[in-house]
């Protein structure tokens, strides 16, 4: 047999598939366009904690420099006194380690840069490339000009390279009041970018800052901070979400203007998701309004929140590995979060069993005053996670739920006269139930048969449903929290006339339920352990305890994944 002639693609290597972001760092490695060399950095601002979205910029940054043998940089852009505190700059470290990244010795500030910062803005000043301005902000929005018209200059665009050295010496030596006075760039008042129209570097705030103190009192404004930042620290690739695609040129601008190494800046779409909101500013406002219980609640798409409901950071960067990075905004789908959550829980919580709406069921036949105990298994996707003993006696709690006197035809549960499996133990059949004077159910009396130990029948008969419980006598009491989606539409911002995102807050976004009981195993759980409640969803211990010291469990996610169960019905059809 001949053997068939080559193709183009016969002579090429097997390339990995790559974002476009990664694409062009490999290009670039494969060109020496940086001596192959890949340094990158995630640039928080400390004015608020980080949230999902921010996860994306992380996962992104620290794992292209991990992936091509690079560096990243955590650094903090701490220009603006007023919004930013010591608070968050430990919050974001703490996140960011949680999440598995590490910036080794790597940690920096802008406020490292503010005297260099400042020689910069002399050197444009001598060049004429920039000078000091008058005008109110107020006047500075009006000089500008629109999207459809073109600015005009400042009337103090023309003064002398002596004079705003002068002027911009004064202003750093707090000789002007908060306000009266701006360094701008000399650009191009008539450029089709507004962001190209003399834009502000620096101006002056009177506020301590909470690393250099009283010593400056005038502040970088981001986007002339943001470049000398990246370039000062010798990054190759300055990755930015897509509302900074237009700030490129001036980016770029200042870098050149200056002679200065310059990164590439890259941008790509920012992360949106069903049911929340991504804006600090609104996250700012439910914490301070008391919307929630704090930056940290576990309703909030903050990391912090994300934490002390139970998720894993392992979950959260396969989320973003999923999701990718492109260049189109889109939101997604919460629920594929909580499917990529299930899936790392799945494989690494352990079971037990817990009862939240208990009723009491008396097992009538079983002797008074004995106990036993039941093997249970800890994880059936893990083996070396072994087998756990869990105590059984005469008095049960099972789910209210799990009982119906009147079963509709599809009700397969525990009802009069009928046999359900209790899980790990004995079949049971109910033989009566006990009221109170409210005519609510306070007991249910059931028979067992002792042949079934361990959940089967000697004689092969079927029961169609097993049912979770706890030893009355041994079980523990706990406060279970349920949390639901924080808001009731998939956008938030969507709401009425007169209205704003807080409207669709979602009123059933938290429930308590105080009277729980847990199986014993559970008592020695620690802060943020997880586990799965047979039957009822993971949940993650919660770092406080009740006024009266019991634990506190919140619902992480349920067990039913309506992202699986959505992509099955997409197959199908």
């Amino acid at each position: 047999m001949e053997k068939p002639e080559s193709t183009n693609n016969d002579q090429q290597p097997c390339l990995p598939k790559y974002d476009f972001v990664r694409q062009i760092v490999a290009d670039d490695i494969r060109t020496g366009k940086w001596d192959q060399r890949t340094h990158t950095r995630f640039p928080p601002e400390p004015n608020g904690y980080l949230h999902i979205g921010h996860a994306k910029a992380i996962c992104l940054n620290f794992g292209i420099a991990a992936e091509f043998g690079g560096k990243c940089n955590l650094r903090f852009d701490d220009t603006n006194p007023t919004k930013e505190e010591q608070e968050y700059v430990d919050s974001i470290i703490e996140d960011i380690k949680w999440l598995g990244w590490d910036w080794e010795d790597r940690l920096y500030f802008a406020s490292d840069y503010f005297d260099q910062m400042y020689e910069y803005g002399v050197e444009l000043i001598k060049k004429g490339k920039a000078y000091v301005c008058d005008l109110t902000a107020e006047e500075t929005r009006e000089y500008r000009g629109s999207l459809t018209e073109a600015g005009k200059g400042s009337p103090y665009r023309s003064r002398s390279v002596e004079e705003n050295i002068e002027l911009f010496e004064k202003m750093k030596d707090g000789e002007f009041k908060d306000g009266e006075k701006t360094l701008k760039a000399k650009n191009d008042m008539a450029s089709a970018n507004v962001n190209m129209r003399d834009p502000v570097m620096y101006r002056i705030l009177h506020a301590a800052h909470h690393r250099t103190g009283d010593q400056w009192c005038i502040y970088p404004m981001y986007d002339w901070a943001h470049g000398l930042e990246d370039s000062i620290e010798g990054i190759t690739h300055s990755i930015c979400t897509l509302e900074f695609e237009n700030h490129r040129p001036l980016y770029d601008w200042f870098l050149d203007a200056l002679w200065i190494h310059h990164p590439q800046q890259i941008e790509f779409a920012r992360l949106n998701l069903t049911y929340t909101v991504m804006s600090k500013r609104k996250l700012l406002r439910l914490v301070q309004d008391g919307l929630v219980s704090g930056w940290d609640d576990p309703r909030m798409p903050t990391l912090s929140g994300m934490r002390r409901r139970g998720f894993s950071p392992e979950a959260i960067r396969n989320f973003c590995k999923t999701i990718g990075v492109n260049k189109f905004n889109s939101t997604i789908d919460y629920a594929l979060l909580e499917h990529c959550l299930r899936q790392d829980l799945n494989k690494t919580s352990p079971r037990a069993m817990a009862v939240i709406n208990p009723v009491k069921l008396v097992i009538d036949n079983y002797p008074e005053n004995e106990s036993e105990e039941l093997e249970a298994i800890n994880n059936p996707d893990d083996p070396s996670a072994g087998m756990r003993k869990v105590p059984f006696s005469k008095e049960l709690y099972i789910e209210r739920e799990d009982f119906m006197e009147e079963p509709p035809k599809k009700f397969f549960r525990l009802a009069p006269g009928r046999e359900v499996r209790l899980r790990y133990a004995y079949f049971v059949k109910c033989t009566d139930v006990v009221k109170d004077e409210k005519g609510e159910i306070k007991e249910i009396h059931c028979t067992y048969d002792s042949a079934t130990r361990g959940g089967d029948s000697p004689d092969g008969r079927k029961v169609k449903a097993t049912l979770h419980w706890v030893c009355a006598k041994n079980s523990k009491s706990a406060q279970v929290r349920l949390y639901d989606y924080l808001f009731t539409k998939e956008n938030p911002d969507q709401a009425e006339e007169g209205e704003d995102f807080t409207a669709n807050l979602n009123p059933d976004s938290l429930k308590i339920l105080d009277n729980c009981f847990i199986e014993p195993s559970l008592a020695d759980c620690g802060p943020l352990d997880r586990v799965q409640f047979e039957r009822l969803g993971y949940f993650c211990v919660d770092p406080e305890r009740t006024e009266d010291g019991r634990p506190i469990f919140n619902r992480t996610v349920t067990l039913r994944d309506t992202w699986a169960k959505m992509q099955k019905a997409q197959q199908k059809k």
